[in-house]
């Protein structure tokens, strides 16, 4: 099926949630009263990695954007009234979240967004657009980070559930991409699409920060997801190289491929203990923005150099689309950019580090 939604570029979110969604996978750590598990935020990692095991990267980082990106904020932040329109179906799988941030001109830099929702009276007034919206085009819902007054860019964000079934949302196209073929990704404009002010999680001004958040979890899951994937992709090399012969002995004796997937290994090691060291902090109420934003500048760095040297050492099969190596190589170039770029996770670890210059 994999390869047939590759093909497609889609995968049939709504039949797929709901089968995860009846089996608990997507709201392990929510509350037990809107579907959920109510089990720590560790449980929710170790079902990403889980779906490290996936055969592409597109499908578990759409259950990933349900589960752990477009949720966190509405379960933590959002009113009774919120949580069951929106978590409570997104939980069992009746309905498709997506998340609306990134814009044409603000990806990395997300408090330079420009769509706006302007208040009128009980409603809200929307005009603006959101790029690389994954879901986009199948979601029923959209967790949407505005600017709700002219304030300072920190503070006057807010975060607003959005039927995306509502007069002046438009799909205006599916995103062609380099890897992630089977994940639906949208590029959507509002045209004074009106939402009520009641569909505001938490606080209004306070959407800057939940999504600080959000990313936390975001940038976790990511680094979990592509744990067990970096591992397959490390042993089918293994399998792989072991029967391929080069001047008439196994490709994986040559000391420089058997030496280089120990020392790949080795740094998946490291990285799974990063991961599970910030998580097991995060469990105990601490802020772990430098080690989640560590965890994820390694993640995909890592990834690159796993997905550059396998795909080598599989030599011309390497470079068909036949493989999963090749599909990895696609796919997970996405985790350098995507959640934050390998540049705004330097900038947040200077941060804490107390480096940055001063302005």
């Amino acid at each position: 099926m994999q390869n047939q939604w590759e093909a497609e570029g889609k995968f049939p979110a709504h039949k797929i949630f709901k089968i995860l969604g009846n089996a608990g996978f997507l709201g392990v750590n929510k509350p037990v009263k809107y579907g959920g598990l109510g089990l720590d935020f560790s449980y929710s990692v170790a079902v990403a990695e889980e779906l490290g095991n996936i055969r592409c990267g597109g499908v578990p980082m759409a259950i990933g954007v349900q589960s752990d990106m477009a949720t966190p904020a509405l379960a933590r932040f959002g009113s009774d009234e919120l949580k069951e329109e929106f978590l409570l179906p997104s939980i069992m799988g009746d309905k498709v979240a997506c998340l609306g941030v990134s814009e044409v001109g603000a990806g990395s830099d997300v408090s330079s967004i420009r769509t706006k929702a302007v208040r009128k009276g009980d409603e809200y007034v929307i005009n603006g657009g959101k790029m690389w919206t994954t879901n986009g085009t199948q979601a029923d819902w959209m967790c949407l980070l505005a600017n709700t007054s002219d304030g300072p860019p920190h503070r006057n964000k807010s975060l607003i559930c959005l039927p995306m079934n509502l007069p002046g949302v438009q799909i205006a196209r599916k995103i062609d991409k380099l890897g992630m073929w089977s994940s639906d990704t949208a590029e959507v404009f509002f045209d004074d699409v009106r939402v009520p002010c009641k569909n505001v999680i938490g606080q209004e001004g306070m959407g800057f920060t939940y999504q600080m958040l959000q990313f936390q979890e975001e940038r976790l899951w990511g680094v979990a997801n592509i744990l067990t994937a970096m591992d397959n992709i490390i042993q089918e090399t293994i399998q792989y190289t072991g029967q391929r012969k080069v001047f008439r002995q196994p490709v994986l004796y040559h000391q420089s491929v058997h030496f280089r997937l120990a020392e790949l290994q080795t740094e998946v090691e490291l990285l799974r203990s990063l991961l599970y060291r910030a998580t097991a902090l995060y469990i105990k109420g601490n802020d772990v923005t430098k080690l989640a934003s560590m965890a994820k500048l390694k993640g995909g760095r890592l990834t690159r150099e796993v997905a550059d040297s396998c795909l080598q050492y599989w030599g011309g099969m390497g470079f068909t689309s036949d493989v999963m190596v090749s599909r990895f190589y696609r796919d997970s170039r996405l985790l350098s950019i995507g959640g934050g770029a390998d540049e705004v996770m330097l900038g947040i670890i200077c941060k804490y580090m107390d480096t940055l210059p001063k302005k």
